[in-house]
């Protein structure tokens, strides 16, 4: 039988001052004080929707930080729904009991994921990892507001708003992170930001956000499976402010008074237009898997992201990337025919053409069955995941290895870890598979039973390898010991290196090259279709 790892009990409560608030959290048995559910921004209720977060307000008490915070309105909730509401502009922090305002320790800021239509990796639990580190870190997780709320765009939000909310919440969330976590025992000036999906999708943003310009707000990335779907200009988003606005009887009005008709609408109205619709000229089904993406602003976002890579425009740190080797098998539909997989691709790519389609089917031929899924799914799950997932990783990797400027340090992984249940639903080794073993299979949800059993080595492995990088920007320097040394993606800067770490099942380990038909076909989705992956 599968045994759970006990859970740190409640010895005390512990407070820290943060000048504008008092916040009393919990310490617990295992030598970690956690604070849950801190404001980090002000609710941004009424004239503050779709507008850059302020601070929060000064209130002089002792807040309550001891239980976890609702979280921000995904796509397809009603309202009121149970765990999520407007106002959720709150932050987590982890830290060792024994810390000090002059601990400077190394900062693990996680950047939740949910396709930037959810808050779906919300309050993980980060107090094993900051034991399992010895002690030796602070760990940060938060919410950004998304779906409509976050990610709304149009010229008219511009004119009396701001574009990009959900990415703004996340800045806003570093600069309190800078002002704040050293009263944690954090280091301010060592912060690694690590993103999940979206999340991972975050963390390229910030590097190539306003240009490339470094505001000192974190010396390192991690991006767990980076997510890159399509990224439209504003001007391909006028549609979806209009069909809001006339869903909830905000249209045929000017545009100052759009945005004011729409700060007043109730919450629950604005909440049933937040779902996924059709893009322009894709009418026939599947829906497309994400609607609301960050926008090509010319501010935050100056261009295409691969665009920005390629000119330099980003700040150089050292980085670690990792996928899973079925990034598309939660996500794929369940095709059964070649033109299911079109049509597929096309809905959620929709300035690919019928030879862009003919093209990516040519490099992707049917493949052998998988268990509850129809003949053609194994193609579009292979596709989707190397277009979306696994491509845009290696791509970025390589565009950062040939770079000029390029002098950090770059880690990749593929994550192979089999299980059986997985295994039996026809998924492979899916999507954000290894948060179990960054964090633990306690401090998840739905951590999957072959992490307390013949996973379970996986699971020291892969947390002292993050934790390492963590703390020196290195996953070597602190692994676990006995365990492989992870090279870097390439040495010498020969395209023939792009070496990534596997992890395997039962804890095996081992370095690859990236195989030359995987290369291939990821150098199509990035030069063979170009800017039509990218934009819608």
């Amino acid at each position: 039988m599968a045994a759970c790892r006990p859970q740190p009990s409640i010895v005390g409560t512990c407070r820290v001052d943060l000048n504008y608030t008092t916040y009393e959290g919990l310490q617990l048995s295992n030598g970690v004080n956690a604070f849950l559910g801190m404001r980090y921004a002000a609710p941004p209720l009424g004239h503050l929707r779709w507008r850059a977060p302020v601070e929060p307000a000064w209130t002089g008490t002792v807040e309550q930080a001891t239980k976890f915070p609702p979280i921000c309105l995904g796509i397809g909730a009603g309202y009121p729904s149970s765990g999520q509401d407007e106002d959720c502009l709150f932050v987590n922090v982890w830290a060792p009991s024994n810390a000090t305002a002059q601990s400077k320790l190394p900062v693990w800021l996680f950047i939740q994921g949910g396709g930037y239509v959810a808050n779906t990796n919300a309050n993980w639990d980060g107090a094993e990892a900051v034991e399992k580190s010895g002690h030796n870190i602070v760990l940060v997780n938060f919410n950004y507001r998304v779906g409509l709320w976050g990610f709304l765009a149009s010229e008219r939000v511009r004119g009396d708003g701001d574009l990009n909310a959900g990415l703004l919440d996340q800045r806003m969330l570093m600069t309190w992170v800078k002002t704040h976590i050293a009263s944690f025992g954090g280091d301010p000036d060592h912060v690694v930001i690590h993103g999940a999906s979206a999340g991972a999708g975050s963390v390229a943003m910030h590097l190539i956000a306003y240009g490339g310009r470094n505001d000192n707000l974190f010396v390192g990335g991690v991006a767990e499976s980076i997510f890159f779907p399509a990224q439209p200009f504003v001007r391909e988003l006028e549609y979806q402010f209009d069909r809001v606005a006339s869903q909830i009887g905000c249209d045929n009005m000017v545009p100052p008074q759009q945005m004011a008709c729409l700060r007043s609408k109730d919450v629950a109205l604005l909440q049933a237009a937040n779902h996924a619709q059709a893009f322009p000229g894709r009418l026939e089904p599947p829906m497309p898997l994400f609607y609301w993406t960050p926008c090509v602003d010319g501010d935050l976002l100056r261009d295409l992201p691969y665009h920005m890579f390629k000119r330099g425009q980003y700040i150089n740190v050292p980085l670690l990337f990792g996928t899973s080797t079925n990034e598309g098998s939660i996500f794929a539909a369940n095709a059964a025919t070649k033109s299911d997989v079109a049509i597929f691709l096309a809905n959620n790519y929709p300035h690919l053409t019928p030879n862009d389609t003919d093209a990516i089917l040519a490099r992707y031929p049917r493949l052998p069955a998988l268990p509850l899924h129809n003949a053609w799914f194994p193609t579009a799950s292979q596709a989707y995941g190397e277009a979306t997932f696994i491509c845009p990783q290696t791509n970025i990797l390589n565009i950062l290895q040939h770079s000029q400027s390029a002098t950090s340090s770059l880690y990749a992984y593929r994550y192979d870890v089999h299980d059986m249940e997985n295994t039996a639903a026809g998924l492979g080794v899916p999507h954000l598979f290894d948060a179990a073993a960054i964090f633990g299979p306690d401090n998840i949800r739905n951590a999957r039973a072959s992490y307390r059993t013949y996973n379970a080595p996986v699971v020291r492995l892969v947390m002292a390898y993050y934790t390492s990088f963590v703390r020196s920007l290195d996953p070597n320097r602190h692994r676990a010991r006995g365990s492989l040394e992870w090279l870097p993606w390439g040495r010498g800067g020969r395209e023939g290196d792009m070496r990534r770490m596997v992890f395997e099942t039962g804890g095996n380990v081992e370095m690859e090259h990236v195989p030359g038909d995987e290369r291939e076909r990821c150098r199509f989705w990035e030069e063979g279709l170009g800017d039509r992956l990218e934009q819608r």
